[in-house]
């Protein structure tokens, strides 16, 4: 259990009472709008209803979404903590350099310029460094020649990380590690699947030995001897004269032709 000053646990006997709530349920949402700066929390308490989430002056999540007076009480709760964070002591003192430490970076980079937090992720930003704790591991970068201005974590089961600078939004992973063991790079999104094969059709070999329709009243191929080829090319004839290609008399003359042939 988090160890709690006199005052915190005076805290959190009389919340318990006035909430009707077991003081582990007031100790965890102590430690969820702790964790989140007095401003905001993160929490999976099942006495106020499952997972869900709590921002100072904004939107209240409860597992039950429509129970209003759930969400109300999760309200009064989260920032009668946030108060009771602000004005008094309630866990010990963390020496530097601690999780359970304000500082809780590396004592030698000092003081950060810019720090924040989000979910289960602490980040610190100093002059080349930027220090990223993550459930009580702390990695150390060098920043490179980045002017970073915030970072923020994958929403999702991973703990991918990325920053803002002047170059865009870029991977933590991609920054030198000066100490700490690193988070795992963000799954690469950008590339194309790779596509499937064309199977591409045999081109079609054209039958050479296939008589040639007329072209013209006045030339028809006429050298088959076969009986069928010669059927085929009077119905061809008959059909070019159907369709005005050759008159009554060219078709009769070519046709009488043909069947001399038979």
């Amino acid at each position: 259990m988090q160890q709690l000053t006199p005052a915190g646990q005076n805290l959190v006997n009389d919340v318990a009472s006035r909430y009707n709530l077991s003081t582990d349920s007031v100790i965890n949402m102590l430690i969820a709008v702790n964790n989140g700066g007095g401003s905001m929390a993160q929490f999976n308490c099942p006495e106020l209803g499952g997972s869900g989430q709590w921002m100072r002056g904004g939107m209240t999540m409860v597992g039950d979404m429509f129970n209003n007076g759930l969400k109300n009480t999760v309200d009064n709760l989260c920032n009668e903590l946030a108060n009771a964070l602000a004005n008094m002591e309630v866990f010990p003192k963390a020496p530097a350099g601690t999780r359970g430490s304000n500082q809780w970076w590396p004592s030698d980079l000092g003081v950060p310029f810019s720090s924040g937090a989000q979910n289960n992720l602490r980040y610190a930003i100093f002059p080349n460094r930027l220090a990223v704790d993550i459930n009580g591991q702390v990695t150390v970068y060098d920043t490179l020649d980045n002017n970073i201005s915030g970072v923020s974590q994958q929403q999702g089961g991973n703990t991918s990380l990325t920053f803002s600078s002047q170059y865009g939004t870029i991977s933590v992973s991609s920054l030198p590690i000066v100490s700490g063991p690193g988070v795992s790079p963000a799954p690469q999104t950008n590339f194309l699947e790779p596509l499937p094969p064309v199977n591409t059709p045999e081109p079609v070999k054209q039958n050479l030995n296939t008589p040639s329709a007329p072209t013209n009243s006045g030339s028809m191929n006429l050298n088959s001897s076969s009986s069928n080829e010669i059927l085929q090319l009077i119905e061809k004839l008959s059909q070019l004269r159907d369709a005005g290609a050759l008159t009554d008399d060219e078709y009769n003359t070519k046709k009488t032709d043909l069947l001399n042939r038979l």
